[in-house]
């Protein structure tokens, strides 16, 4: 997720913390100042850090949980709104996603407890006074407990009762219609509380934008997933394209890019095996600053990320959720290139299936590429 600060890693995840929630840490330490001081601004700085604590914890309450039935978690990112651990892939039976989904919120409800315990009660107040010195310390943060449990139950994506919404229904009507059902809700949810930031509150304002793309980009990556399944890289590949050798020039490449109406340009050395990627700004970049005779090698994208052409598609699809990539290099046992991947093959995919979900799709062979 873009920015985004790594600040350590557990489990083999990468544990980031996004920006906002630097923002909003430093505003609660701010308010603690203004209200009464120094003393009052250590106070709050304490409650920062065990709020974080509590944050991270929720999360791996999530990474623990997936690990028990096979998912790897390869990062998590710490939100305002709580936290949003990205997984390699979802389990498929929806009663996993429901376990994985509900162990975050059952370590804040575990640790608002625990405090509870020590503190004793605490007034319902106190969830509106998190930034408030004069509330004690523990009372303070079972409340902020009890607020992430709560809010991150809210139905809505990113949140986790967003996912739980999703693996009930998924129980009834499958996976894809889930989604598509939750996402509406989140999508609704996010309109009203955008609303309600109208009337004064900015920070609602940003959390409903964040919830409404979050809620999107969840029902275009399940429909990408749902399109994919049961094919390969090959019956989805591009075969006509532009490749350009590794010993070609900027002219070259401007050629290509003149010559075809692509936007990536595969680079190959002499046994036609990929080892770059060119895409269309990277050309007009370096019209800028190199001349004519200048390498591709010095300003191509390396290395190149590749994908057997008998792989899952799925396994595509994973890849560009997870990654910020502009293509893929299909190639054959021998790795050689044979096709390529984008963004925009795979949307026109999903097109095809949501007209014609019966349309069958022979495997193809690959066709050599247009060298340059």
């Amino acid at each position: 997720m873009r920015w985004s600060l790594t600040i350590g890693r557990f489990g083999g995840a990468a544990v980031k913390i996004h920006v906002t929630f630097v923002l909003l840490l430093a505003w609660i330490g701010f308010s603690g100042w203004l209200q009464a001081g120094p003393r009052a601004a250590l106070d709050s700085v304490v409650f920062i850090a065990l709020l974080f604590a509590c944050v991270v914890l929720h999360e791996f309450g999530h990474v623990l949980t997936a690990r028990r039935y096979g998912v790897v978690t390869t990062e998590v990112v710490l939100l305002p709104i709580g936290g949003v651990a990205k997984m390699e892939r979802m389990p498929e039976k929806p009663s996993q996603e429901l376990a994985i989904a509900i162990a975050g919120p059952l370590v804040n409800l575990a640790i608002a407890a625990a405090l509870l315990f020590v503190a004793g009660a605490i007034g319902m107040d106190d969830l509106a006074r998190l930034d408030d010195p004069k509330v004690s310390l523990i009372g303070r943060l079972a409340a902020a407990n009890l607020f992430l449990a709560v809010f991150n139950l809210v139905p809505a994506f990113p949140m986790d009762g967003g996912r739980v919404l999703r693996a009930l229904l998924a129980m009834k009507f499958g996976r894809a219609r889930a989604t598509r059902v939750a996402a509406s809700i989140g999508q609704a949810f996010a309109f009203a509380l955008g609303f309600l930031g109208l009337f004064g509150n900015p920070l609602l304002l940003f959390i409903a934008v964040f919830v409404y793309v979050a809620a999107a980009g969840e029902a275009q990556t399940t429909g990408f997933h749902e399109s994919a399944r049961g094919l390969t890289a090959a019956q989805a590949m591009e075969t006509r394209f532009a490749a350009v050798p590794i010993d070609a020039r900027l002219a070259d490449a401007v050629d290509a890019l003149l010559a075809a109406a692509d936007t990536e340009f595969p680079v190959t050395d002499a046994f036609g095996k990929p080892v770059g990627l060119l895409l269309r700004q990277d050309i007009l970049e370096a019209l800028k600053k190199r001349d004519r005779d200048a390498a591709i090698a010095d300003f191509m994208r390396a290395p190149v990320e590749t994908i057997r052409a008998s792989a899952p598609l799925e396994e595509a699809v994973d890849r560009f959720a997870r990654r910020d990539l502009s293509g893929l290099c299909v190639v054959d046992g021998d790795g050689v290139l044979i096709g390529l991947l984008t963004r925009q093959n795979l949307a026109e995919l999903v097109m095809i299936r949501s007209l014609r979900p019966d349309w069958r799709f022979e495997r193809r062979r690959g066709a050599r590429p247009t060298a340059n």
